[in-house]
């Protein structure tokens, strides 16, 4: 949190100085401007802070996104599974406001995924305990996001004289729309029945798999509403006179733990309200993935020693439940998920700018 309140605190300075320099440039080329205005009219005649020198943009893209959580491969920032890297789509509306400032709202949709029996390596002293957890999730996120962008090459003429080459950094702040969901597995392995959603995306958080629409657990509900700081950088590259070609990579710092339904600690089983709650909530006695169909290395001599610690106990329903104590992280402690670290996600776009001039809904004006 210290590094995301860093770079927006020198965001705001760069912001601050690019103003303050370029207001000071303003009454040497003041007789300049006002003699070339008529000349210069077609360029857009949009007010801003600095007269016509302010454009805008819209940009299309596309994207890749990764999760790194409770389920990513290792507890490294660094750490995701490429093999699930899924795809999104967005489009944003930036203005051009300073030399080398901008102000861009942005609208992205996409899909995030994870799964323990991918990512973790049973032959990981540590990840084997997160490979007998077996947990898995895909989530489908809608973000709307209002950032600075700051050009660290500026231009201080308008859209027709800026430079070819340009990197930036990014900050600002989003909101998203969440929604977590499992894959059913064939059978309940508490009761040995099928399931009758067998096979099918359903959605975690209603189920409360951590406990939390259950009397008595004490576990708080979480939003399908939630905020983030995304924060990046990027390159942009001048195509043609009006359109540009972007790559850019941002990060979501996010502020709660349940982009992938996990974060606590194993509930009492018979503290929740259904079989398919059950079913979602603790996986590590499934046999096979539910994926792909294919068996779980519970042979395994690194997963052996950890399944053979079978326990059961008498659930708050009086039902008596199978357990495999200690998943999820070493020792023999009931942790479901690492609630101390936040989720993030990682959105890494190739970016289409198209420049339509000075109005927002208009063109450049010709006289």
């Amino acid at each position: 949190m210290r590094k995301i309140s860093l770079v927006l605190l020198l965001l705001g300075f760069f912001l601050f100085a690019e103003t303050y320099v370029y207001a000071q440039r303003r009454p040497k080329s003041r007789k300049i401007r006002s003699k070339s205005r008529q000349i210069s009219s077609y360029r857009g005649s949009a007010s801003s802070p600095f007269g016509r020198r302010a454009y805008n943009s819209v940009t299309f893209h596309i994207s890749s996104m990764n999760y790194f959580g409770d389920l990513a491969p290792k507890s490294s920032i660094a750490s995701t599974d490429i093999s699930f890297t899924r795809p999104g789509i967005g489009v944003s509306i930036q203005r051009k406001v300073l030399p080398r400032v901008s102000v861009r709202g942005g609208l992205l949709f996409g899909r995030l995924q994870g799964s323990d029996f991918d990512s973790a390596d049973p032959n990981d002293e540590n990840a084997r305990f997160r490979y007998v957890r077996n947990l898995q999730f895909r989530n489908d996120i809608l973000e709307f996001s209002v950032s600075g962008v700051f050009d660290l090459i500026p231009s201080y003429g308008t859209f027709v004289t800026r430079s070819n080459f340009v990197p930036y950094v990014f900050a600002g702040v989003a909101v998203l729309h969440h929604n977590p969901q499992g894959l059913v597995p064939e059978t309940d392995v508490n009761t040995g029945s099928p399931l009758a959603e067998a096979g099918q995306w359903v959605d975690l958080e209603p189920l409360g798999t951590e406990g939390q629409y259950s009397e008595g657990s004490g576990v708080s509900t979480y939003s399908n509403v939630q905020f983030a700081i995304p924060v990046g950088l990027g390159v942009r590259y001048r195509l043609s006179q009006a359109i540009d070609l972007e790559l850019e990579v941002g990060y979501r710092h996010l502020f709660f733990d349940h982009i992938d339904d996990v974060s606590g600690s194993y509930v009492d089983l018979g503290l929740l309200n259904s079989n398919l709650a059950r079913a979602m909530s603790d996986r590590s006695r499934e046999v096979n993935d539910v994926n792909s169909g294919n068996p779980r290395e519970l042979t395994n001599p690194n997963i052996a020693e950890i399944v053979s610690r079978t326990a059961s106990y008498v659930g708050a329903d009086g039902r008596t439940y199978n357990i495999i104590p200690g998943y999820g992280q070493p020792g023999d402690v009931n942790i479901r998920g690492n609630s101390g670290d936040d989720d993030i996600y990682i959105v890494t776009s190739l970016k289409l700018t198209y420049i339509f001039g000075g109005s927002l809904f208009g063109g450049a004006k010709y006289r």
